[in-house]
């Protein structure tokens, strides 16, 4: 073999962590970086066996923090259009109250990445879609816009996108007239990072736990174990990803 044949997929591993991912039919995603847990193989499906989820500890979550959300707005791509009322938020904070003792949490609310997703059940096209590991996600090629999983999410974690689109990010394709939220940052997970929420959180409170709910020996699944924690609406019986310690 020539010397300038060598395999190309061994050079990029050298270089640095290189992972893709399919986020809908003809929509690669390609995200480079090292550091952190295993990068998904390139020509491997997501796994059932990983279920990715997070942990969000209140006592860590100061109201007058917004990095996650920061982070999240910058990586994606998403930008005020001068309309609040329809601003895309994929990841918002939320100030709970307790009427009587008066008691104050701020908490981070996004996509729960559930188990049995009602988005899911009502999407008309399959666009609603969770992957095997338990990300769900959006198929912006069969969406139509009808929103029916607006209604649906019991957490008001999709937004809908009113204007035309510039300037959109390679690894967050989005789309006039589509519905949108949470991807729990696919792309980085799929190649062996954390989303950003949870990078940008690190450097402030630490709050934001991310990892495979599946592994025993994951850092979430101790700390699950140890902290009491509770869903947001467990009644609903969606089984979220997303659990909050200190609610």
């Amino acid at each position: 073999m020539s010397p300038c044949s060598v395999d190309r997929r061994g050079m990029l591993q050298a270089a640095g962590a290189f992972a893709a991912t399919i986020l809908a039919p003809g929509v690669t995603l390609y995200a480079f970086g090292g550091g952190g847990a295993q990068a998904r193989p390139q020509d491997e499906p997501a796994s059932p066996q990983k279920r990715w989820g997070m942990l969000v500890d209140l006592n860590k979550c100061s109201s007058d923090c917004n990095a996650c959300v920061t982070a999240c707005d910058d990586y994606n791509g998403l930008k005020s259009t001068g309309r609040p009322e329809i601003d895309a938020q994929w990841i918002r904070k939320v100030n709970l109250r307790d009427p009587h003792t008066g008691f104050e949490r701020s908490a981070p609310v996004m996509c729960q990445h559930c188990a049995e997703p009602p988005c899911v059940d009502v999407c008309p096209t399959g666009a609603s879609m969770k992957r095997a590991d338990g990300i769900v996600l959006v198929d912006k090629h069969i969406c139509i816009g009808c929103r029916y999983c607006m209604m649906a999410c019991p957490y008001k974690a999709r937004s809908f996108v009113h204007e035309e689109l510039t300037d959109q990010k390679v690894n967050a394709p989005r789309g006039k007239g589509t519905v949108e939220g949470c991807t729990l940052c696919v792309d980085r997970v799929d190649a062996g990072r954390k989303p950003a929420c949870v990078d940008a959180c690190a450097k402030q409170t630490g709050a934001l736990l991310f990892g495979d709910l599946n592994d025993p020996e994951s850092d979430i699944s101790k700390a699950l174990r140890q902290m009491a924690t509770q869903q947001l609406r467990a009644d609903l019986k969606v089984s979220p990803a997303i659990s909050y310690a200190n609610l």
